[in-house]
């Protein structure tokens, strides 16, 4: 993070697979070996945490803040390391090309894992597994018996489950736990397939030089496993709703705001306990990446709650976080805190306070930066800080050539003209943004593989405050090779980031 380097933002569920969802398997490392090809130092993705169709499948909207993705564990792997055979994967329904088929790909898995847990039931080399089960019990005890009663309670929120279990009894769920053993052990052992898998793949990017960038939402779902476990560290009602909800103002990408629902935290809970929560939650997340972005950082320092049952974010109010006092707890458990704040949208001094004194970088967005204000706007290269991340969009904003063919006013594609010192046609725009933004002072710059690619506003990946039609993007496998990178590794070695 100190040094010059750039890299591509790539979900997981956006590479080429032939299993509906894009995965952790031989495409995964053929990305890896296009980033180390063109010498990229960084491979960025989003949450891996396990989405659900209910929240429109968002990476963001999970129901645990410690577990994985079961969607994204490679079929492949499973039958190279003999729990599937070729014959339980040798016929693939036909899915839509370039782009994710959530529930083809949820139905399809679902039968899988189950062969595959069968077959690893039947093996006694299961010493790995028990030591998994047993360093990782804090958060997985609990998030398999959630994620199995939801089964059983037929997808029902838990605040709507039998008292005795929605009060998390001991007697209860003792009984529970004995009747649903199977599902329970299923949940347990595709946390484990997904962390085998997962750490193979980043210990091969990080022998080729490469660091893997992850992505950590600042809140979690009401009807999640955090929750129901952790009803005290949320401001909840006698019934354990949400008294109020998280969301942000009216800004750049809406209007009425975003309502984001999300329950928002009692820091003073939190604090009493040392903040031992978001202790073992980074922890986690460190353990997973070698960097992680904080989405939404200003919400530690103060943040934008709502009262539950509002139809929009327009009439919340700010409320001051302790996020100072976490930094310093943090601090003391790790020597160096690799994290990237993501600052976008309304920022105020206290907030740039905190991340100066915690020298923690910031995101900037080239597309941002040719507003009415160039010479003095933010995001503008000549006016960057070296510890920064610069993108030339995030996986919210339309592609470069999309925001350039159909968002960017004639006066902002003039200013931009005027800046690179010549027109330039749709064609070419996303590699001119590329160039300066890797030429810029910024230590760090980010390209989505869209920009690489010079994609449209087909290739969007999400539009916020829209449920509908988002994280559904997916790579065509002649895209994931080198010619589709070209100019990259040039601009990589010229502008002294390899």
């Amino acid at each position: 993070m100190r040094r010059r380097g750039s890299g591509i933002l790539l979900h997981i569920t956006s590479l080429p697979s032939p299993y509906g969802i894009g995965d952790l398997g031989p495409e995964a490392y053929k990305f890896a070996d296009l980033l180390a090809e063109t010498k990229q130092s960084f491979w960025q993705i989003l949450p891996l945490n396990p989405t659900d169709p209910a929240y429109g499948n968002s990476p963001y909207h999970s129901i645990s803040a410690f577990a994985s993705n079961p969607l994204l564990i490679s079929p492949e792997l499973m039958v190279r390391d003999g729990l599937l055979t070729k014959s339980d994967v040798a016929t693939v329904p036909d899915y839509p090309k370039g782009r994710v088929d959530y529930p083809g790909a949820i139905a399809f898995k679902e039968r899988l894992f189950y062969l595959a847990h069968e077959r690893f039931r039947n093996d006694p080399q299961t010493h790995d597994y028990e030591r998994f089960c047993s360093e990782n019990s804090p958060w997985l005890d609990n998030f398999a018996l959630f994620a199995a009663l939801k089964t059983h309670f037929h997808g029902a929120v838990w605040t709507e489950w039998p008292e005795a279990v929605r009060e998390r009894q001991p007697e209860a769920l003792e009984a529970l736990k004995g009747q649903l053993h199977e599902r329970i052990e299923l949940h347990k052992f595709l946390e484990y397939a997904f962390l085998q898998q997962w750490n193979s793949l980043k210990s091969y990017c990080n022998q080729q030089g490469i660091q893997v960038f992850g992505d950590m939402p600042i809140y979690v779902e009401h009807d999640g496993v955090d929750v129901w476990t952790n009803p005290e560290m949320f401001k909840l009602d006698s019934d354990k709703r949400p008294l109020v909800v998280a969301g942000v103002p009216p800004d750049y990408f809406s209007e009425t705001g975003q309502l984001w629902g999300n329950p928002v935290y009692r820091w003073e809970a939190l604090k009493e306990t040392g903040y031992a929560w978001w202790i073992r939650r980074l922890q986690h997340n460190l353990k997973l990446f070698d960097l992680v972005r904080i989405d939404h950082f200003r919400g530690l320092i103060g943040y934008w709650e709502v009262p539950a049952g509002k139809k929009n974010a327009i009439n919340g109010k700010w409320v001051e976080a302790p996020g100072e006092d976490l930094l310093n707890e943090l601090l003391k458990k790790f020597p160096f805190l690799a994290i990237v704040a993501e600052d976008l949208g309304v920022i105020t001094p206290d907030v740039r306070e905190v991340m100066h004194r915690f020298e923690l970088p910031g995101m900037k967005v080239l597309l941002f930066a040719f507003g009415e204000d160039l010479p003095t706007n933010p995001y503008i290269p000549h006016n960057l800080p070296r510890n920064c991340v610069l993108y030339t969009g995030t996986h919210d904003n339309n592609t470069a050539r999309g925001w350039f063919e159909g968002e960017a006013s004639p006066e902002i594609k003039q200013r931009l003209f005027r800046y690179l010192g010549r027109k330039v046609p749709a064609e070419e725009i996303h590699r001119e943004l590329i160039r300066v933004a890797m030429m810029s002072v910024a230590n760090m710059v980010i390209v989505p593989m869209q920009d690489v690619l010079g994609l449209g506003r087909e290739a969007r990946m999400n539009r916020p405050a829209t449920l509908e039609g988002n994280w559904q993007w997916q790579l065509l496998p002649e895209q994931l090779k080198p010619s589709g990178a070209e100019g990259l590794l040039e601009m990589t070695e010229l502008y002294g980031r390899a």
